[in-house]
Formats: structure tokens, C-alpha cells, sequence
């Protein structure tokens, strides 16, 4: 297997692990999202005109997601060459308290957490400043799919598009098996998170390229 087909199946399975946990948080916080901060800023418009009573959890959330980001980005940039060893580290500590907040009963800093951990998850990818595969990103995953599809009709790249629709798939079934999870486990589901993200932390090394090279 190539390394750009590794790499866009270990993304596809991180984007997996990101809709799992936003199932789990969507369940434990009563309809809001840990990763998918569009529909948290549209529940933000709707609270902030009286249609709906999330208004402090909502801003949290987006404000938390952002933060994770700059911390995975700190993170990333003080690691060097082993940025994404040391971001997935992060992201699977994250989750880790999460859920240990969520056994005990501590429900909003736990998806406070996870939208932290989310956020830091979108570093994973980064380079020179900027996201290169977004792991949350489904809007833009299926806007690409359907650029890509265009490209092809007109002579380009017949496969172009499966790479960001296996970031949407992986995320759709991620999500469904964190609705099942939940049902089953409860707030023990997000331990199931943890050690999917514990083996894919230590098998980066082995699977990803070293970023820059």
C-alpha cells in the first residue's frame, strides 16, 4: 500500500474515531455537537433569538473547539518532526479525561473536553501553518466529492473524489457506532474512543510519512 493511500485510510479512520465521539457528546449534551461546530453556531443564532436555551453551552463549545485547535497547533509546532505523534498523544489524553469526567457524573467540562480533543484533532494534518486534511470538515469533505466528480466528468482525474468521500464514510459509520456504543455503554462508550485513539497513536509511527519529508 502506498504511502498516500495510508495516509488518507488513517485519516478516514481518525474522521471515524471524531464521528464517534460526536455521537457520544450529541447524546450526553442534549442535542449539541462536539466536532461539527456549523450546526453549533446555527443552535447559537436560534439561542441568541430566544428559540433555544444553549446559548452558554454552544458558545462554549465553539470556544473550546478553538482552543483545542491552538493548543494541538502549540503542540504540533513545539514537536518538530514528530508533530503528529505528539497531537494524536494529546488528543488521546484529552478523550481520556473526558470520559473519566463523564464516569463521574461531570457532564459539561467532559464535552467541554471533547470539543477540545476534536479541535486538537484537526492538527493532526497540519503543515506550514495550515490544515491539510480536515478530519471534521464533512461540508467541505462533500464539496470536494462533488468538485472532484465534476473534474472527472470533463477528462481529469477519474478517482479524485474518493479520497474526501472516505473521510464522509468514515465519519458516517463512526457516528453510528457511537449512537450503538452509547446505548450499550453509556458514558463508558468515550473509553471505546480512547483505546481506538491509543492504537492508532502508536501505530502512526509505523503507517504515516514523517510531515515535511
Amino acid at each position: 500500500m502506498t504511502e498516500d493511500r495510508r495516509t488518507r485510510l488513517f485519516a478516514a479512520t481518525l474522521s471515524a474515531t471524531a464521528g464517534f465521539v460526536d455521537a457520544v457528546g450529541w447524546l450526553t449534551s442534549g442535542g449539541l455537537f462536539v466536532s461539527f461546530m456549523s450546526g453549533n453556531v446555527t443552535k447559537l443564532g436560534l439561542g441568541l433569538a430566544g428559540h433555544l436555551d444553549s446559548v452558554a453551552l454552544g458558545a462554549g463549545l465553539i470556544t473550546s473547539f478553538v482552543g483545542g485547535v491552538v493548543l494541538g497547533s502549540l503542540v504540533g509546532r513545539a514537536a518538530g518532526l514528530r508533530q503528529r505523534g505528539a497531537v494524536l498523544w494529546l488528543v488521546t489524553a484529552m478523550l481520556a479525561v473526558a470520559a473519566t469526567l463523564l464516569g463521574s457524573g461531570i457532564v459539561v467540562p467532559a464535552v467541554l473536553v471533547l470539543a477540545a480533543a476534536m479541535g486538537a484533532k484537526n492538527t493532526v494534518f497540519a503543515a506550514d501553518g495550515e490544515v491539510k486534511i480536515g478530519l471534521t470538515y464533512m461540508t467541505g469533505a462533500l464539496v470536494r466529492v462533488g468538485k472532484r466528480i465534476t473534474t472527472a466528468v470533463h477528462g481529469g482525474d477519474r478517482w479524485g473524489w474518493v479520497a474526501p468521500m472516505t473521510l464522509f464514510l468514515g465519519m458516517l459509520i463512526g457516528a453510528a457506532l457511537g449512537a450503538l456504543a452509547h446505548a450499550a455503554l453509556g458514558a463508558g462508550a468515550l473509553w471505546v474512543a480512547t483505546a481506538v485513539m491509543v492504537a492508532l497513536t502508536l501505530s502512526a509511527g509505523r503507517l504515516l510519512p514523517t510531515p515535511g519529508r
